[in-house]
């Protein structure tokens, strides 16, 4: 079964591809996603690789862990759900503000 992983620390130049290839050392890389900024297009420096089974997903933690890629140290640790986040708030709630007369 596949495995999810989290890698941090990446560098904000690092492609899909060359997460990809460097992974693949330690297996057979099902996916690799680089999370990106929505107001800059640019990446928010982690993302997301997923390994075809649970050993090659341990033995990408072991290799890649603390180590150097790109000149960035990595953080790589299996990943976790997404934890439920409450609504956002903000924008134009429809209140008055300020003290004006009418």
């Amino acid at each position: 079964m596949a495995k999810k992983l989290y890698v941090g620390g990446l560098s904000y130049s690092t492609t899909e591809d060359s997460l990809k290839t460097a992974f693949s050392q330690a297996g057979t890389v099902t996916s690799a996603t680089i999370i990106i900024d929505r107001m800059s297009g640019r990446s928010k420096g982690f993302g997301f690789i997923e390994m075809s089974s649970d050993e090659e997903a341990n033995k990408a933690i072991e290799t890649f862990n603390g180590k150097e890629f790109e000149g960035r140290t990595l953080t790589v640790n299996e990943a976790r759900p997404m934890a439920p986040r409450p609504p956002r708030s903000g924008g134009f709630s429809g209140g008055r503000r300020g003290n004006f007369s009418y």
